[in-house]
């Protein structure tokens, strides 16, 4: 039997850095929370939230952005959304998250409410590159059925983004456990799929890869990607790379074809993992596997080629204590290119 190892995740829109990024986010923010059956109240939470994190983003950022998604975790969906700035960053991010702290010409609600409000927050910021925030917010109780437990962060979470002027992104990622020992950590096997081109197209055929990828019964790397070639047949195809860790052994085993980079990053630095050439669904060569031993209290990332491979670990200190998606944010921030789709997956905490 399989199972996820996060909340399943739906990215419904990037809105860009401008001087309607608060009022646009906030109505986008409140609708999304009615229709997912929040409650008014909490509408108004998530709302509130939503217009102090973007106008600070309005106020600070050189190229900042705000992502609002879905999540869901069982019968039960909630409302997430992410900035992302290149602005200043915060000197002391403590002193920020203090109550009463705001920017000038925000609700001055201060991002320390903003913590509260959330029911899963992070935040991290790295002075003169920028700040990524996160929060995460489900029903409160009364809305939510009796007894429901909703998960916090999972150990393995991603973000995706449309090259500029499209509104769907052409990049996906799925996750996914395995059976594994009993009583030791499942092994975790997660996928990114990178659409040929862009627009409705390639997001058609990294649709299919994600299709494939969560009804394929070998979960091996090889096997993943023998099952998306199938389904990809008839799209445009495109760059996957397959990675699954097992936390028993000690070890990751990957398999890519095309412009996924993959890399295991720690205290240390980071290793590149090996990926060959070809299109998935249309050239894929003979697959060969690679092994790498897991890094202790290190993460696995995983990403297309919308971000170039000239990100530094040790230009962000602090990253690895925070959550997957602080992480991939703070990646794309980095490195993303407005030219393409880009996506990023972390796993960290798995094992």
């Amino acid at each position: 039997m399989t199972a996820t190892v996060s909340p399943r995740c739906e990215d419904v829109a990037w809105f860009r850095d401008g001087a309607s990024l608060a009022t646009t986010a906030r109505g986008a923010s409140a609708a999304l929370a009615r229709r997912l059956g929040l409650g008014a109240h909490r509408a108004a939470e998530v709302a509130l939230a939503v217009t102090e994190a973007a106008t600070n983003v309005q106020r600070h950022s050189v190229d900042g952005g705000l992502l609002l998604r879905v999540v869901r975790s069982g019968a039960e969906a909630g409302v997430e959304f992410l900035t992302v700035d290149s602005g200043p960053g915060m000197p002391d991010v403590r002193a920020a998250l203090v109550d009463g702290a705001s920017s000038a010409g925000s609700l001055g609600i201060g991002l320390g409410t903003v913590a509260r409000l959330a029911d899963h927050f992070d935040l991290h910021s790295v002075p003169g590159r920028g700040t990524v925030l996160s929060a995460r917010f489900w029903p409160r109780a009364g809305d939510t059925a009796p007894g429901t437990a909703l998960p916090g962060a999972g150990a393995a979470d991603g973000v995706t983004r449309p090259i500029s002027g499209e509104t769907v992104c052409g990049d996906a990622w799925s996750v996914r456990t395995a059976d594994g020992p009993e009583g030791a950590r499942p092994p975790v096997v997660v996928m990114l799929c990178d659409g040929l081109g862009h627009g409705p197209l390639a997001a058609r055929a990294s649709r299919a890869a994600v299709e494939a990828f969560q009804a394929c019964a070998d979960l091996s790397p090889e096997g993943v990607l023998t099952a998306v070639d199938r389904a990809l047949r008839g799209t445009r195809g495109g760059a996957v790379a397959v990675a699954r860790l097992e936390p028993a052994a000690g070890r990751v085993l990957y398999c890519g074809v095309g412009n996924v980079s993959g890399f295991l990053t720690d205290a240390d630095g980071r290793r590149a993992l090996l990926s060959a050439p070809g299109i998935v669904g249309a050239q894929m060569r003979t697959l060969r596997t690679f092994e790498q031993p897991l890094p202790a209290g290190g993460a696995l990332v995983m990403h297309s080629d919308g971000l170039t491979e000239r990100w530094d670990p040790a230009a962000l200190p602090g990253l690895l204590r925070h959550t997957p998606l602080v992480m991939a944010a703070q990646l794309l921030r980095e490195a993303a290119v407005r030219r393409d789709d880009a996506s990023v997956v972390v796993v960290k905490g798995a094992w």
